[in-house]
């Protein structure tokens, strides 16, 4: 069988958990700050867990991660 390829885009983007769920970054953190709070943006610079939908997907195209 052969290897699986990594996508290099997701490789960049997620990395998983001690449990194995993708963890992600929060979007709206690049430009257009100034009329977001600060405590939005505080909240913004935090890693989340991605959606239950999309975990499949993204352990998918990270399979050696």
């Amino acid at each position: 069988m052969p290897k699986i390829k990594t996508h290099t885009g997701a490789k960049k983007r997620f990395k998983l958990s001690k449990n194995g769920k993708p963890i992600r970054a929060h979007a709206n953190k690049s430009h257009i700050l100034t009329k977001k709070t600060t405590k939005r943006t505080r909240n913004l610079r935090k890693t989340t867990v991605a959606d239950k939908t999309n975990q499949k997907q993204i352990k998918r195209l990270i399979p050696y991660k």
